[in-house]
């Protein structure tokens, strides 16, 4: 369980402690050495090359871009570099930028997540969903004025002197569990997965609720299966757009299945021997490599979960 996930531990100091000092702030985007990871739309900017990589620009290069007011995030520093994140969605064509295009291009996350380095992964979700978030909370959630990004864009703040109110990044809780019994498993399909995709059961945390009381409620909910002896597994950065992934496996102690077609197109219990022989394919595949749904998988089927 200390192997960290895909998109988590990425090796940043996010040096919280300088996220007020501007002297500083200032130096590190003057600064030659400095790297700048582009964002459009909620896109990451990946390096020109044989296997995917993480696109980093100097500071200068986005320089006019930052002091026109795009939106600017401290991710931290690596190896004492600072690295930061811009948003570039005003613009029509960031690619016309000079010397952009020469070095890379922008793809969404969920497309190239899974041939990138960890460190890079963890970087481009943390560059993604803060940006993500500065987009999503323009005006004050308690009185409709306009907000300004403070705190290296860790904060926005409400320009209302009579509110003032700060808000702070958001990030929706959201558990994920693998349900087993014996040698068999519970797993489920989505109308919008890709073809043959199963996956574990998953759903958001709701007021008032224990991480425990979400898991019994959403796997009873989507397949009128009852569990118990819930048990913690990992968390995993989602960015897609604004979650964090808690991880569970849970042994069942019902067994008939009673799906709920709002949720989910199927559901139904696997054995391990059959997955493990089973090749990937428009039938059947496990989730995407990169997601915590596939660790949770894949433990089990090494035997690494009590049953």
């Amino acid at each position: 369980m200390n192997r960290p996930n895909f998109y988590a531990s990425s090796g940043l100091d996010r040096v919280s402690h300088l996220r007020r000092d501007q002297d500083w702030l200032a130096q590190q985007l003057a600064a030659p050495e400095t790297r700048i990871q582009p964002v459009w739309k909620s896109q990451n900017f990946i390096a020109r090359g044989a296997e995917p990589a993480a696109g980093w620009l100097p500071a200068n290069a986005l320089r006019d871009q930052i002091a026109a007011g795009a939106p600017v995030a401290l991710l931290g520093t690596l190896g004492g570099v600072a690295h930061f994140a811009v948003d570039l969605s005003a613009l029509e064509s960031p690619l016309e930028l000079p010397g952009i295009a020469e070095l890379g291009d922008f793809f969404d996350l969920r497309r190239v997540g899974p041939a990138l380095r960890h460190a890079d992964g963890g970087m481009l979700a943390f560059a993604r969903g803060i940006l993500h978030w500065h987009s999503r909370h323009r005006f004050c959630g308690v009185c409709g004025s306009p907000t300004v990004s403070s705190e290296a864009g860790h904060q926005r703040r409400c320009t209302d002197p009579g509110c003032n109110t700060s808000h702070f990044p958001r990030t929706d809780p959201a558990v994920i569990m693998l349900v087993h019994r014996g040698d068999r498993c519970l797993l489920g399909r989505q109308p919008q997965f890709p073809p043959g995709m199963h996956s574990t059961l998953a759903g958001f945390v709701e007021p008032g609720e224990s991480l425990e009381d979400a898991v019994a409620r959403e796997v009873r909910e989507e397949t009128g299966i009852v569990v118990d002896d819930v048990r913690y597994h990992s968390s995993q950065p989602w960015p897609f757009p604004s979650s964090v992934m808690l991880g569970f496996h849970a042994r069942a102690v019902t067994d008939e299945i009673v799906v709920d077609t709002n949720e989910l197109e199927r559901a139904a219990w696997y054995d391990r021997t059959w997955i493990l022989a089973h090749p990937a394919d428009d039938s059947f595949r496990l989730p995407r490599p990169d997601s915590i749904a596939r660790r949770l998988v894949e433990d089990w089927l090494k035997g690494d979960v009590p049953t």
